[in-house]
């Protein structure tokens, strides 16, 4: 005879109370996250990790600090790929790096870098545009994982043909294999590509400003946050950015009805690409 599954209320009551300890003891903040996007993910971690209920995996969590960063692993999206919507990246390359040339010295911030696919995407691009040797990336994520990841630069070898296609779509000056050695069915990309890097811990939902900016990408973050967390995260974003500095979006992603939306003008409509408001 199998056990009566735990009714949704009690599991709603579980999730928020697994989330406040989650934040309490570590000082990771998915309170405000979509519900129906964290309850997935945990009914997943759940499972997997072996635990009957979200009330015993909170013990876990609160005495066991190892289990942290597995949590982590399923409550941050790891998967994404580089050069992702090429036309992003044809947009920026055509539309934003004009403006770019214009100052001495850039910062540019990937925000929520996952493993660090988008990094390196910019960074090549930086590299074929010239631009390279007078910016630094600033490369966050919570996930520590994730981000030693994107540090070491090493990526399933599997993955390199849709890497290149991308890379070939979004209007690149060279061959993709001229940025990365392949072995034992793994790639790594050149390790210059990451001199003018600095990896770092920065949460979107608890941390501020920590510089200002030329060019923000954060795509496909915020799709997972709910509407005051979304407008916590484009404050923050405007609060960062310099000038007409640019911020990238993700496709499903918009200032559309954010209170900040005043803050930017559309640069590039169709690619949710905006840029700062002078004044």
């Amino acid at each position: 005879m199998t056990a009566p599954q735990p009714c949704e209320k009690v599991e709603d009551i579980e999730i928020r109370l697994l989330l406040e300890a989650l934040f309490l003891k570590y000082h990771y903040d998915f309170r405000n996250y979509a519900m129906a996007s964290i309850k997935r993910r945990l009914k997943q971690a759940r499972e997997q990790l072996g635990f009957s209920t979200f009330s015993a995996l909170q013990e876990r969590l609160l005495h066991d600090p190892s289990m942290l960063q597995r949590l982590l692993g399923f409550l941050t999206v790891q998967v994404s790929e580089m050069f992702r919507d090429p036309s992003y990246f044809k947009a920026i390359r055509e539309n934003v790096v004009p403006h770019l040339r214009t100052y001495p010295s850039l910062k540019v911030w990937i925000a929520g870098c996952s493993g660090g696919e988008e990094l390196y995407s910019m960074a090549i691009l930086f590299r074929e545009e010239g631009l390279e040797d007078r910016t630094q990336f600033y490369a966050t994520d919570i996930n520590q994982d994730a981000l030693e990841a994107a540090e070491a630069g090493i990526f399933p070898l599997d993955r390199v043909p849709l890497f290149t296609e991308n890379h070939r779509k979004s209007g690149g000056l060279s061959s993709l294999s001229d940025y990365y050695q392949a072995a034992y069915g793994k790639v790594t990309f050149d390790k210059t590509l990451r001199r003018n890097v600095v990896f770092s811990d920065h949460s979107l939902v608890t941390d501020a400003v920590f510089g200002e900016m030329h060019l923000i990408s954060c795509r496909n973050v915020m799709i997972y946050f709910d509407r005051d967390l979304q407008d916590r995260a484009l404050g923050l974003f405007k609060d960062s950015l310099a000038r007409k500095g640019f911020l990238g979006l993700g496709a499903k992603e918009s200032l559309r009805f954010s209170r900040h939306a005043g803050a930017f003008t559309d640069f590039v409509r169709e690619e949710r690409i905006y840029q700062r408001r002078a004044e």
